[in-house]
């Protein structure tokens, strides 16, 4: 048989039974795709039907603010997809008349929509004939017909793309794309891939050179940037001190706690002498450490945050940038995770 005639078969006695494939509308299919993006299906599920509950079609999407699509995003990161959403949905309004497009060439041209993205929703919504390329896909192709090249590099991604149009099937495009993606998530895994049971082992190239845990190839990322964090809680009764993130960074408009940045970890001793410390807050304050620095690893970034309670201080009238927010309303803002997860794990707030 085949190769995508076994992974055919295969699919239709092991597919999961998901909400996104008991349909062809192209919004149910959008919300799930970009959900899906850098996100386990078991951990973006709830996430999607929570966004279908909320937002049933591309024109309640459309006419959401984002703060409320942040929030409801909270937990999912990368957070620029939830803006590139709500960009997108505002183009399909003004452009497409509230019809989501169901076309490559159309897709294509939509804010945060790429090229396995838009091959995905125009195969699955109108069985368009493209062949999608995802992670699941490029480690099926790579260890089965052993391919070597890179797979983030131009080259590589040029190399992958034509092997995929060569053995796409093009009779059910909808089912064999689901159908490739299903098993490398499932079978073709990353680590401790289920070989044994595999349809395509008998003629698997990794398996018979044994290279399985060698593909696919895929060059070392950039080193990381270290960042360091220090977060002042600031309690006044019911309310603690927020502030919002500006543009061209991080959790852009996100709500964390009054913060400073250092170029290096230094001690609450030595961050008190610091003049930026002293511009930011007027007369004594009192420290207290609440947490050792926290680890949280971003795309090409380490984020050690510290968080320190900080008793006695008044706004700083040249900084304006944070202001009191009442206890019982903070679950409303939308937050990093990483602000999200202290504020649970500390009991801060019934959040």
């Amino acid at each position: 048989m085949a190769f995508a005639q076994e992974i055919i078969a295969w699919y239709h006695h092991n597919k999961r039974d998901l909400p996104w494939r008991n349909t062809t509308d192209p919004y149910i299919i959008w919300l799930s795709e970009i959900i899906l993006q850098q996100t386990r299906v078991e951990q973006g599920l709830p996430y999607f039907n929570r966004f279908v509950a909320k937002y049933p079609t591309i024109q309640d999407f459309a006419n959401a603010k984002e703060d409320e699509l942040l929030r409801l995003w909270q937990g999912l990161g990368y957070y620029s997809r939830a803006r590139n959403m709500h960009k997108a949905a505002k183009t399909i309004i003004a452009q497409h008349q509230g019809i989501f497009p169901t076309t490559y060439k159309a897709l294509i041209k939509l804010q945060g929509i790429g090229e396995y993205t838009a091959a995905a929703i125009a195969s699955f919504s109108a069985n368009e004939a493209k062949a999608v390329l995802d992670g699941n896909v490029f480690r099926v192709l790579s260890r089965y017909f052993g391919v070597f090249e890179p797979i983030n590099t131009p080259k590589g991604k040029r190399t992958f793309q034509l092997l995929a149009n060569e053995v796409f099937d093009e009779t059910n495009p909808a089912v064999y794309n689901q159908a490739i993606m299903e098993f490398g998530a499932r079978l073709c895994k990353p680590r401790k891939p289920d070989c044994q049971i595999c349809p395509l082992c008998p003629s698997c190239y990794a398996i018979k050179e044994n290279k399985v845990d060698f593909l696919p190839v895929k060059l070392k990322a950039k080193a990381s940037k270290d960042r360091y964090f220090y977060y002042f809680i600031i309690k006044d009764e019911d309310r603690i001190a927020m502030q919002k993130r500006g543009p061209k960074d991080i959790w852009e408009n996100m709500y964390e706690f009054p913060m400073l940045e250092m170029p290096e970890e230094i001690t609450i001793a030595a961050l008190k002498e610091q003049d930026i410390f002293k511009a930011f807050f007027l007369g004594e304050v009192e420290l207290k450490l609440l947490s050792k620095p926290k680890k949280h690893v971003l795309s090409h970034q380490n984020i050690y945050a510290t968080f320190i309670e900080l008793l006695g201080a008044q706004q700083c009238n040249k900084k304006n940038t944070w202001n009191y927010v009442l206890l019982k309303d903070l679950d409303t803002l939308a937050k990093p995770k990483l602000i999200f997860t202290f504020l649970r794990d500390y009991h801060i707030c019934n959040n």
